[in-house]
């Protein structure tokens, strides 16, 4: 029941944050750049936002976007961070069908305990190969803007890749480590033999038993 419980707890966890890179790829929040106060440039219209797709200008009454279309004049942190979290996106799917055909209420035609642990470890690996990519995309974006144009703040696009990646691999490592025992394999705590003498149930462990019960 406990590793029933783990398990569940790092599939939502793991769930949750493919949600998040999800967002965090999705949109276009990823770094905010001034020269001047926040509100100074709201009102000049000169605060910058940016992400994979796009640069945008936000104001009180508009909140336009340049679509980033020239692939090949694009800085290589921003392909390689695109590249990296368009890979996170599409491992979440399999990750999740793999961890939720491991659980021990799903049953299959030709499944058994090795197969499910297989299941859970390959799922648990991709969730960790997420995490790694949401991370590694969402340091060095901030850091190739700055490097290039300065920068002011971090975005809300920005925060959702990195709580994303914190749940993968949260959830990545609980459902990698929480490994059950194979409910097929009696336990020897619970295993008794009966005697020829008396019939009573005695425990299997002390091996002295055994050559007791040999020479009646």
């Amino acid at each position: 029941m406990a590793h029933m419980c783990r398990q569940m707890t790092g599939i939502a966890a793991s769930c949750a944050g493919w949600v998040g890179i999800i967002v965090a790829t999705a949109t276009n929040d990823w770094v905010r750049s001034c020269d001047y106060a926040v509100v100074t440039c709201i009102r000049m219209d000169e605060l910058g936002s940016q992400g994979l797709w796009a640069k945008c200008v936000i104001s009180p009454a508009l909140y336009h976007c340049v679509a980033r279309t020239q692939i090949l004049s694009l800085p290589a942190y921003v392909q390689a961070c695109r590249a990296l979290m368009i890979c996170a996106c599409l491992l979440g799917l399999p990750a999740m069908l793999l961890v939720l055909m491991s659980m021990p209420c799903v049953k299959l035609q030709t499944d058994n305990f090795a197969i499910k642990q297989r299941r859970a470890l390959v799922g648990g690996i991709l969730y960790i190969v997420m995490a790694l990519c949401g991370i590694i995309s969402t340091v060095w974006f901030p850091v190739g803007v700055h490097q290039e144009e300065g920068l002011m703040s971090f975005g809300f696009s920005l925060y959702a890749g990195w709580v994303g990646s914190a749940l993968c691999l949260l959830g990545g490592t609980l459902i990698l480590f929480c490994r059950g025992t194979d409910p097929g394999t009696p336990s020897r705590d619970n295993s008794f033999y009966y005697s020829r003498q008396g019939g009573t149930a005695t425990p299997l462990d002390p091996p002295a038993n055994h050559a007791k019960s040999e020479r009646v």
